[in-house]
């Protein structure tokens, strides 16, 4: 998805997961990642204006099942419940590829991305969407290694992304980086070429 000029980067390690994500150029400035809970978020790129949609209709079913079971989402439920969203308009899908991340009951991380209809992929190491990721997966393919302690990831994926975003003219402007542990939420802000 080529659109809005925005990347992901999803990777797991046992017990805490990084986010790292580009920031858009100024006019099209706007969140990318999303916290549906304390432990589940979702990263949409693609079209600003669809990503804003759905994200305020994902806030809305979200409350609704907080309502409804008195009981925080799974990342599994929750990433269900997205791709059933994204197959119920898939004969005018919205512009978005989502991936979906979150840490599990006995806090395992879970990672699944999507397709503009919905049709999910779950993964064990990374998972890439946005405008350079033919770059990213090829850079995250070479780097990343199971095992890795939360500082070593840090390094190795804000790597992978700023160097991958080098090739791509309509990514850029500096990332940001959430760690997400069962202790907490960590953001980095990385510098990147503003060209």
């Amino acid at each position: 998805m080529s659109f809005g000029g925005r990347v992901l980067l999803y990777a797991l390690r046992f017990r805490c997961f990084p986010l790292p994500h580009l920031s858009s150029t100024p006019p099209r400035r706007t969140r990318q990642v999303f916290a549906v809970s304390d432990k589940v978020y979702v990263g949409l790129t693609g079209l600003a204006s669809d990503v804003l949609t759905l994200n305020q209709l994902l806030k809305f079913k979200v409350n609704l099942y907080k309502l409804r079971e008195n009981r925080e989402m799974k990342p599994e439920t929750f990433s269900a419940l997205l791709s059933t969203m994204l197959y119920e308009k898939r004969f005018g899908p919205w512009f978005c590829e989502p991936v979906v991340a979150g840490l599990r009951e006995d806090n395992t991380p879970f990672l699944s991305g999507m397709d503009l209809i919905g049709a999910p992929v779950f993964t064990e190491d990374f998972c890439v969407s946005g405008t350079c990721t033919p770059n990213l997966h090829g850079m995250c393919e070479a780097l990343y290694r199971k095992d890795m302690n939360p500082d070593e990831l840090f390094e190795v994926l804000s790597q992978c992304l700023l160097n991958a975003v080098d090739r791509d003219a309509l990514s850029g402007w500096g990332a940001v980086v959430h760690i997400i542990t069962p202790e907490g939420v960590h953001t980095r802000k990385l510098k990147g070429r503003m060209d």
